[in-house]
């Protein structure tokens, strides 16, 4: 299930506090390829939902988090390991694409 992060304090429990691995997507209701992901975001989550948490943020309704991670470009998913940005992938990626570029950062 992919958790929706709705106040600082979410995303300190949901990221900045867990260990091992965190991906938060950072998407908007309007954007068309945010639309896009969400069922690669979802079957992602299926395939790797057992060693990566996956979130959400919208970015109308975490500004601030959004410019914390300096977010210009929707959908932007970012990757973390024990808290902390490992990668990040900006754009809508096909399905396929998306999973192995999980697998790759994790290995």
């Amino acid at each position: 299930m992919i958790t929706e992060i709705h106040s600082q304090e979410e995303f300190n429990t949901e990221i900045a506090s867990h260990k091992g691995y965190s991906l938060i997507d950072f998407w908007a209701t309007w954007c068309g390829p945010c639309r896009m992901m969400a069922p690669v975001m979802e079957n992602a989550e299926k395939v790797l939902g057992d060693k990566i948490h996956f979130c959400k943020v919208d970015v109308d309704e975490l500004q601030d988090l959004a410019g914390q991670f300096d977010i210009m470009s929707i959908p932007t998913i970012i990757l973390f390991k024990d808290g902390e940005e490992v990668n990040r992938m900006i754009g809508a990626v096909p399905q396929e694409e998306f999973i192995s570029q999980l697998e790759n950062m994790m290995a």
